[in-house]
């Protein structure tokens, strides 16, 4: 009995394969849009998926458990400064909301200070633009730091002011291609610094976000190598105002502080304790000079915008589906329309009503999953093409293909119906009467 029914469902493949197989050109237009449809569906779930992943991973990086401090210019006062030319402008953190930070929030375990500032980096005749770094020894227990060679900063370090740097890696090709880093020297401004480690590049939003603290006001395309330096050493050589000459007056800026990260103790208190932050430092400070940043909110509105946009991705390619199911169910109408005198000598030669659907309902199947494994194998190659022209990371999980080749088959047996139906109810002495 089941080699009968084998043999059976054998033969009824055959027989739609070859009737397919007789408008070659015609099968292959209609699968088109079911090809089309699934490779949509991957390869817009795949780019979306690695938008989100690259999010993600700069967010993680920063911190669930941390509140992020940022000094931010005033435009009022930008404005001010060019109106008045030389004129000095104080805004931002201080050491003073530090202190005060620590003082009346006890959930409070870590804070990391910073003080940026873009220099010159020299090394013999060797030069390269640098943002310099001033901070402190555990900067590494609450921001992404990957040690290549030698040491991070030290409390030794920060208690003597010690004249000791480490630099990133993009920086050694700059200035050492050809020395053994670790023991040389490197010169800003008129004072030299012992590199003493090096550590990995980080092109996350730890990076990006020192531009809008660089206390110059430039605005890069690209942020320059990292060199860090204890930050009472950067506080002793470089001191708190940066100077910048345009045109024929000068712009002066002081800043203590342009970054503060806190480590809260318990997750569940991050929001309520940035929302006691901001409020407190709004008291102490006149200027909007002040950015409070929550990556723990971060994480979670991006988690709503990958909802949003897998959703709006995954109606679109839904569409580009549906459009392929009307294309096969368009095809077969005709077909039916077209065979009508064929299935009329079938019935007239003892086929029933179920082989008459079984034909086409194989038929539209075969059309759905071949046109659906078709789209699978363009929709994986898509995203890999991507990710090879361009930065942008592309992630296709292990479910979109599955997804997208059972919403097509799905897609394709629901539209086959109706014309399977047709053919099955023709009237056998109808049937062989057309023309």
């Amino acid at each position: 009995m089941a080699s009968l029914t084998t043999a059976r469902l054998i033969h009824v493949l055959r027989l739609g394969l070859k009737s397919l197989m007789l408008h070659r050109l015609r099968s292959l237009l209609t699968t088109l849009g079911m090809v089309f449809g699934v490779a949509s569906v991957i390869a817009m779930l795949a780019i979306g998926e690695g938008a989100n992943f690259e999010a993600q991973q700069q967010i993680q990086e920063l911190g669930s458990q941390n509140i992020i401090l940022k000094t931010i210019k005033p435009p009022e006062e930008q404005d001010k400064q060019q109106r008045q030319g030389s004129y000095i402008l104080e805004y931002g953190l201080t050491y003073e909301d530090v202190l005060s930070i620590r003082q009346t929030v006890p959930d409070i375990t870590l804070v990391v200070e910073d003080r940026k500032e873009r220099k010159t980096a020299f090394h013999g005749r060797q030069r390269s633009n640098v943002e310099m770094v001033g901070t402190v020894p555990w900067y590494g227990n609450l921001r992404q730091m990957n040690m290549i060679k030698g040491r991070f900063l030290t409390e030794r370090d920060l208690e003597q002011n010690a004249r000791v740097c480490v630099i990133e890696e993009t920086l050694v090709e700059q200035l050492f291609p050809i020395h053994q880093v670790l023991g040389r020297t490197l010169r800003m401004g008129r004072h030299y610094f012992e590199v003493v480690g090096i550590m990995r590049a980080s092109q996350t939003a730890d990076q990006n976000q020192s531009e809008e603290g660089d206390p110059a006001g430039l605005e890069d395309a690209e942020v320059p190598p990292r060199v860090f330096l204890p930050i009472t050493t950067a506080k002793r050589f470089f001191g708190e105002t940066s100077v910048q000459r345009i045109g024929s007056y000068f712009q002066a800026e002081a800043v203590e502080l342009h970054e503060v990260t806190l480590r809260v103790e318990h997750l569940e208190k991050v929001e309520s304790i940035a929302e006691a932050i901001k409020l407190r430092l709004s008291q102490t400070h006149e200027k909007n000079d002040f950015e409070v940043v929550v990556p723990l909110m971060l994480m979670r509105q991006a988690m709503r915008t990958k909802r949003i946009f897998n959703t709006v991705l995954g109606s679109i390619a839904g569409i580009s589906l549906l459009v392929g199911g009307i294309g096969i169910m368009n095809i077969m109408l005709a077909s039916v329309s077209e065979r009508t005198r064929e299935i009329g000598i079938r019935r007239a030669l003892g086929a029933t009503r179920k082989d008459i659907l079984s034909q086409f309902m194989t038929e539209t199947t075969l059309l759905a999953s071949v046109g659906g494994l078709a789209g699978v194998s363009l929709g994986v190659l898509i995203p890999w093409i991507v990710g090879q022209a361009t930065d942008m990371v592309t992630i296709v999980t292990w479910w979109s293909p599955l997804l997208a080749f059972s919403v097509s088959a799905a897609t394709g047996l629901l539209f086959g119906i109706y014309p399977a139906n047709q053919a099955a109810c023709l009237s056998p002495v109808e049937a062989v009467r057309q023309e």
